[in-house]
């Protein structure tokens, strides 16, 4: 069992060096390769890459073309036959990728597998995710009534905020940021790779619905922890304009899985109020902060 680590690179030179080492320094008990693939980079030299860490396969693209683009791209030069998706803002502090390598391995009926991700400061990232609905909307507006179901039955449902990433479970999709899959279920997608409409965010998604209409469910695995920066050290700005990035992508894989259908229109208006609600609120806070 060979395990192809891609990691996609963009002028985080210090950042990807630092995901690199942590993989080589904790990856004892499986065999793995490191293809990076840097998208453009227009602060660093690439080549730097191959300095500092001369066993891994640099691919160097002409163009940015996002990170489904830049994955697909690492796939391309990849042996293994289990893929990790990782992104460059993540670093093991154990021996994770054979962890969840082992679980892969052994569990045919599973599509792409996450583990338990948390910010530098050890707090829980909620990646482990339900299909968004106009049932779990409504349900998340009465959020005090659901504390009053047991934990297990609460966090099955819900999954997200809901779920406290503490046992192993099915879910609807994980997060790319440490996504991996037997490359044997790429020949079963719509395009026999991952699907690239998206050039960044909600990607990870898509990719999972696209698994479940082959037969794959995802899956969180709670055996191991990795390290994600994610948007932690991002600027305010920088989150409001995610924010509606986010909300368009969810707009247009609800539709991808529903159609323009009156379900979907149920859902747009819903989930539109309270988005629109939740940014005017994060808008106001943004300008509160920038005033203090």
């Amino acid at each position: 069992m060979l395990v192809s680590v891609i990691i996609v690179n963009y002028n985080t030179f210090e950042i990807t060096c630092n995901c690199i080492e942590s993989v080589i320094r904790f990856t004892k008990g499986v065999d793995y390769e490191i293809v990076l693939v840097d998208n453009a980079s227009t602060k660093d030299n690439p080549d730097d890459f191959l300095g500092r860490f001369p066993g891994i396969k640099l691919v160097k693209s002409p163009v940015n073309g996002g990170f489904a683009k830049g994955n697909n791209l690492g796939i391309e030069h990849a042996s293994g036959d289990i893929i990790l998706l990782l992104n460059s803002d993540t670093w093991l502090t154990e021996d994770s990728i054979s962890i969840a390598a082992k679980y892969t391995a052994s569990h045919n009926e599973i599509g792409p597998l996450t583990v338990r991700l948390v910010y530098p400061d050890g707090r829980l990232q909620h990646y482990v995710r339900a299909f968004r609905s106009v049932g779990n909307e409504l349900l998340d507006l009465v959020r005090p009534l659901l504390y009053l179901l047991p934990y297990k039955v609460r966090a099955r449902k819900m999954l997200n905020q809901y779920f406290n990433s503490d046992f192993d479970t099915e879910c609807d999709w994980v997060s790319g940021a440490f996504m991996m899959f037997r490359r044997s279920l790429l020949d079963e997608l719509p395009e026999k790779k991952l699907d690239e409409r998206f050039f960044m965010y909600g990607e990870d998604q898509l990719w999972c619905y696209q698994f479940k209409q082959a037969g794959y469910k995802s899956f969180f695995l709670a055996a191991t922890t990795v390290v994600h920066i994610a948007s932690a050290s991002t600027s305010a700005d920088k989150r409001l304009q995610l924010h509606k990035t986010l909300i368009q992508h969810e707009l247009e894989i609800m539709k991808y899985r529903k159609g323009n259908s009156l379900y979907y229109s149920a859902f747009r208006s819903l989930f539109l109020l309270k988005q629109n609600t939740a940014y005017f609120i994060r808008t106001l806070l943004n300008k509160a902060d920038i005033k203090a």
